[in-house]
């Protein structure tokens, strides 16, 4: 989570570790679905290449 957060977020690990647990948790449940919706599209798009 730290390195999507990092290098799609732009969020530093220092800022990160400033949040409280409540913001943190918010962000990585984003993160979550972010990464499952890019999943999706790869998986879609890799059976309209076949």
């Amino acid at each position: 989570m730290a390195y999507y957060a990092l290098h799609e977020l732009h969020i530093l690990p220092h800022e990160l570790m400033k949040l409280t647990s409540r913001e943190r948790a918010a962000i990585y449940a984003m993160i979550a679905v972010r990464v499952e919706k890019e999943k999706r599209e790869q998986s879609r798009n890799k059976g309209k290449r076949r």
